[in-house]
């Protein structure tokens, strides 16, 4: 895998697609996540994923699952794209929505699509939201589905030697947290991190310049990320510096799987996923980095009216799979 970062700073407004989305956005008159109460935002969110243009795929094998967790349960869904009967390679899915909002059903059409096109059993893990439930249970929550993983391969039929964990923002940060913790504490081991525009530094001070330049009118807004942190921590300066909480905070990104970076030009998140990226690579980790310059933070959700957000989805897909299916 490619070493260096492929930055391409954006134009002066978004490629055509993306900028005729956004537009339909604001004559919606839909009202923005972060002036809902929580509840109604994970409604709407439910409501709008309902209607996604993106493919639904049909597989051979989908269920529902308990993982047992600190304090209680978790949901998981598994999807296995052969009938019953081969070992495949697992992808676990950590869904996107700030740590508050989202759910199996939100990325059910992106877990199917991974199976697929990935050729692995995905496990989409629906940890617990804040803000009933604040940081650090939900990172708790996914390291907890990877032992639970691991522990039940042979029932699952996956070869628990070939895992790659995925995400998209929320999920992108607890996909590479997941691995940080599979390192410190001795497993289990990870073959390979896809990350999609990860937010990977919750610090309330973090003044990175795509956070200033992209504020506003760009979907993911200063506003929703302020909206973030208010609700997953409960003392804000002090947690969103645990490594769990920012990665990109950790003293060592040494010894961690190989990644995929995927970062948006219109996104608030763009420099720190970029950062992250540069300093996997530093740090000696096999690293690529595709940056969509033309468009906005949750492309991939997008996928289904952006060419962006569809070459995403196939990017990912086909960089697991290679990791995944390759027996060196």
């Amino acid at each position: 895998m490619q070493n260096p970062s492929s930055r391409t700073s954006p134009g002066p407004d978004p490629e055509p697609q993306t900028k005729n989305l956004l537009e339909r956005m604001q004559a919606s008159g839909m009202p923005a996540l972060c002036d809902l109460p929580v509840g109604q935002a994970r409604a709407m969110l439910a409501e709008l994923s309902s209607r996604s243009d993106i493919e639904f795929i049909e597989l051979p094998e989908v269920c529902d699952e308990r993982v047992p967790v600190s304090g209680g349960s978790i949901g998981v869904r598994v999807y296995r794209p052969r009938p019953p009967g081969t070992l495949l390679p697992v992808v676990i899915l950590y869904h996107g929505g700030g740590f508050i909002i989202g759910d199996l059903d939100t990325h059910d059409r992106m877990a199917r699509y991974y199976a697929r096109e990935a050729d692995a059993v995905v496990v989409s893990v629906g940890y617990r939201l804040a803000p009933e439930h604040r940081f650090p249970t939900g990172v708790e929550d996914c390291y907890a589905a990877l032992g639970w993983i691991v522990a039940q391969a042979g029932r699952l039929g996956v070869d628990a030697r070939r895992i790659a964990v995925t995400g998209d923002s929320a999920g992108g940060n607890l996909s590479a947290v997941v691995c940080l913790l599979a390192r410190d504490r001795g497993g289990p081991s990870i073959r390979f991190q896809a990350l999609a525009y990860p937010v990977v530094d919750l610090t309330v001070r973090a003044d990175w310049p795509s956070r200033r330049d992209f504020a506003a009118g760009y979907f993911l807004t200063a506003r929703d990320m302020d909206w973030v942190t208010s609700h997953y921590f409960d003392d804000a300066p002090v947690q969103s510096r645990d490594p769990r909480a920012s990665p990109l905070l950790a003293a060592s990104l040494e010894g961690l799987p190989p990644a995929l970076v995927v970062t948006a030009g219109f996104d608030p998140l763009c420099d720190e996923g970029r950062a992250y990226a540069e300093r996997l690579a530093a740090s000696g980790v096999a690293t690529e980095h595709r940056c969509f310059a033309g468009t906005i933070h949750g492309f991939l959700s997008f996928a289904g009216v952006l060419d962006a957000g569809r070459e995403g989805l196939a990017l990912v897909a086909e960089r697991m799979r290679s990791a995944l299916h390759d027996q060196a």
